[in-house]
């Protein structure tokens, strides 16, 4: 009776792990999402400002000098507009990704906006 369970037991744990090699995603697909390349985009003042104010005011300020947000006036400083646009996508500590909110390009074109804040 014990051998019947183990090997049950057996076989369900050989097709678990089957269903997981399929379904898990690679490596390529984990690499693209942990270090996301910003697409190339020509700075628009107009709409990022327009991005930042209906998105970020609320946590860095109106004049992004921080609030529960860190100060963002001289951030181009010390961040690159990668860095920056990294950040933006996914998130990172209190600061909740916007990959699903905006659209890359837009992203891309607050980040590049932000980098130049310096």
């Amino acid at each position: 009776m014990q051998k019947w369970i183990m090997s049950g037991l057996l076989g369900v744990a050989c097709i678990m792990a089957i269903i997981l090699i399929f379904t898990l995603p690679g490596k390529d697909e984990v690499a693209k999402e942990a270090k996301p390349t910003m697409p190339e985009v020509t700075l628009t003042v107009d709409q990022a400002e327009a991005t930042l104010k209906a998105n970020c005011i609320s946590c860095h300020g109106e004049q992004l000098q921080g609030q529960v947000g860190p100060n963002l006036q001289k951030i181009g400083a010390t961040m690159s507009s990668d860095q920056l646009y990294g950040i933006i996508r996914k998130g990172t500590g209190q600061m909740p990704a916007f990959k699903d909110r905006l659209k890359d390009e837009e992203i891309a074109n607050v980040a590049l906006w932000l980098a130049e804040q310096k």
